[in-house]
């Protein structure tokens, strides 16, 4: 037990290392399906799912083609341990698949790529859900009690990493945004001769008038202008 426990600890270390080494959302992601992949070898098969604040599910990363398709599979039959994780269950363990009752129609479909045993974890950030990670099996029936608790803790690890991830994504694209805009802002000023505040509100009538985000009109107005300026040159 205790040399599991050393396994286990290694490996969560080596992912987290892994994981920090990354700079963007995606990097992230790929790094914890990588990690996973690594740390759980009995899975071959790994992929990130979020959902949507539309209530769509999406797969934001995965190990390959496979998971990409059985993903889809479960959002388009709306079941299986993906799904169920993500809605119902923190943890979903499937062990000799083609035996399964629950979800017939996604089972049918699995068998036919060749799973035989699969295991989703919801992943947590901040406390609430906000997607899962799914691990699937083309080689064993059986999923070890210790492997499906260490799937756990990495999900529980992973949520973290998206979370932090997640928050400095958000951050750069507010930057990036009142970058853009404050562009926007000098060409009004320019153009129209108006001060700073005249101009941010000018931009703001026209997102209102148009039903078009600040930040795209703002982008939109930075795009048209550079155009005409290599039309002029």
């Amino acid at each position: 037990m205790g040399n599991t426990r050393f396994t286990v600890a290694a490996a969560l270390a080596q992912a987290a290392e892994s994981i920090n080494e990354t700079h963007t959302l995606q990097d992230t992601l790929n790094a914890i399906v990588e990690a996973t992949r690594t740390s759980l070898p009995q899975f071959a098969h790994v992929s990130v799912s979020v959902k949507n604040s539309s209530g769509t599910f999406e797969t934001r990363a995965g190990t390959d083609q496979l998971v990409f398709d059985l993903d889809a599979l479960q959002y388009d039959l709306g079941e299986g341990p993906c799904v169920q994780a993500i809605e119902h269950e923190p943890i979903v363990v499937v062990e000799h698949l083609r035996h399964e009752q629950r979800w017939p129609g996604y089972i049918r479909g699995a068998i036919a790529k060749g799973v035989r045993s699969q295991v989703g974890v919801r992943l947590f950030t901040k406390g609430s859900h906000v997607g899962g990670l799914n691990l699937y099996s083309t080689e064993s029936d059986e999923v070890d009690e210790d492997c499906a608790e260490t799937a756990r803790l990495f999900a529980t690890h992973a949520g973290i990493m998206l979370g932090l991830a997640e928050h400095a994504d958000q951050l750069s694209q507010a930057l990036q945004s009142r970058k853009i805009i404050g562009q926007a802002i000098g060409i009004v000023m320019e153009r129209y001769g108006m001060d700073p505040d005249r101009a941010f509100q000018f931009l703001v009538r026209v997102s209102s008038t148009s039903n078009i985000k600040l930040r795209h009109v703002a982008a939109e107005l930075v795009s048209s202008s550079i155009d005409r300026y290599r039309d002029n040159g």
